[in-house]
């Protein structure tokens, strides 16, 4: 089972299931092209994708174009369905920063075809995420800033307020759906700015307050 590291602390969370949100700020959904949706577009990633902050993501050879996105990940703390917006609240144990790496090609491919992108989404490396901040540790402004660099050159840069649904809207949304679980993470979608990336590519980025995230491409 993969784990994912507390702040300042000996003590570990075992990952359960990686809920992840898509077009979730405006100027991302309008970059990808479309309207942007009355809630972000849902999916899975994998647990086995994910690995710590400071390591390599692999580019697959069956892409060519592989993207970054650099997100706000919620760690989910206890077991909730139908929360309400305390409950949704109090089921958030803490935050990270991720990375949501894409095989852009695969996935506008698959959508032509109407067919299920998790393929674009889900190859090993495919998540990065640092150690987790306690909500007990820090209490959430809600306008953090959240950014991302690519060799030095500023990729993204925004603030988690120009999310279009906040993390309780989220947990509340997503536990209409289905179960969320304690060990359960939620990448809460990313800002516009994501580009490609390839072999000996350098991410650094990070939200204020959160963490700092890196990976080298390989």
């Amino acid at each position: 089972m993969k784990q994912v590291d507390i702040k300042n602390s000996d003590e570990k969370i075992t990952i359960g299931k990686v809920v992840c949100l898509g077009k979730n700020y405006a100027a991302h959904a309008k970059e990808m092209g479309g309207e942007t949706p009355k809630f972000p577009i849902i999916f899975l990633k994998t647990a086995t994708c994910l690995i710590p902050s400071g390591g390599e993501v692999i580019h697959p050879d069956y892409s060519n174009n592989l993207h970054h996105e650099i997100e706000f990940v919620l760690i989910i703390g206890k077991d909730v369905k139908n929360a309400t917006e305390e409950e949704a609240e109090d089921a958030i144990a803490g935050y990270a920063v991720g990375l949501d790496m894409t095989l852009r090609d695969l996935q506008f491919e698959y959508k032509e075809k109407g067919e299920p992108w998790t393929l674009a989404k889900v190859f090993d490396t495919s998540g990065v995420i640092t150690p987790v901040v306690l909500k007990s540790d820090y209490q959430l402004r809600g306008n953090e800033r959240i950014f991302l660099n690519v060799n030095g050159e500023k990729r993204q840069d925004s603030t988690l307020d120009k999310m279009l649904f906040n993390a309780v809207a989220t947990v509340q949304h997503i536990s209409k759906k289905m179960t969320l679980e304690k060990g359960d993470l939620i990448f809460t979608g990313t800002p516009e700015g994501v580009g490609r990336v390839v072999s000996g590519d350098k991410i650094f980025g990070g939200i204020e307050n959160i963490g700092e995230i890196e990976a080298t491409i390989v």
